[in-house]
């Protein structure tokens, strides 16, 4: 075949291409198959191996396909996705990148500044428990959290937290003005979350929190401490911006 089809294992991510997309531009991955497909190392199922991140050699992909950058609203691994263009030795990616880097940072500060912020609410919540010893037999009882949600209108969401926000479970694409109730923080510390919501402004203005019944007539999950059960609870924490 004069352009045969290539299979890779990227990271432990599969992904299928013809060969002449991946020679479209000068790099590493065109001198890794400037003699072929036959000499590059595979693994077990006979796959082109590569050991890189997985997820993001879409985006190396769909830029060699197109020779040209095209990245989603809610992307925010920019700085990852430059690491691995520096990898594969793609100057023309890298280039792409500084410039949506560059309008990432001119926006950032006229969000944030002055009377041009946005007012609006935002909503953390999270669901918890306390962490004790074996059998119960500690002392010290310490706070454990599952995971911190994020609700209110995306565009606040996004310029509080930026990096540490989650978007992976919110499938809507819509604009920007719109609201969400599936964004979570990539880390579990409700102080962290409350001072980025402080210093973009924000305030507390509501609070709620309830708890459970975990008595001992209640059937438990395996693996779910009975003790920690107790003392399940779920938080709320409304802040404002004027």
């Amino acid at each position: 075949m004069d352009d045969p089809l290539v299979e890779f294992n990227v990271g432990g991510v599969f992904y299928s291409t013809h060969l002449s997309t991946l020679r479209k531009e000068g790099g590493r991955l065109a001198d890794m198959f400037a003699e072929g497909v036959n000499s590059i190392p595979r693994d077990s199922k006979g796959k082109v191996f590569i050991d890189r991140d997985g997820v993001l050699f879409r985006y190396i992909l769909d830029y060699l396909r197109n020779l040209a950058l095209v990245l989603p609203e809610n992307f925010h691994e920019r700085a990852r996705l430059r690491a691995e263009a520096e990898f594969f030795q793609l100057n023309g990616l890298l280039a792409a990148l500084e410039v949506v880097l560059l309008r990432f940072k001119n926006l950032t500060p006229s969000v944030l500044s002055g009377e041009n912020r946005q007012t609006g609410f935002i909503t953390i919540g999270y669901r918890g428990t306390f962490a004790f010893g074996r059998d119960g037999l500690s002392d010290v009882k310490f706070r454990k959290l599952a995971r911190i949600i994020v609700c209110g209108r995306v565009v606040l969401c996004r310029e509080v937290f930026g990096e540490t926000l989650n978007e992976s479970r919110d499938p809507d694409r819509g604009p920007l003005d719109r609201y969400t109730g599936r964004f979570f923080l990539k880390h579990l510390f409700l102080e962290q979350a409350f001072d980025s919501l402080q210093d973009a402004g924000f305030r507390c203005v509501a609070s709620c929190g309830s708890g459970t019944s975990g008595g001992s007539g209640v059937e438990l999950k395996p693996g779910v401490d009975p003790e920690e059960s107790r003392w399940n609870h779920y938080n709320e924490f409304v802040f404002m911006r004027q």
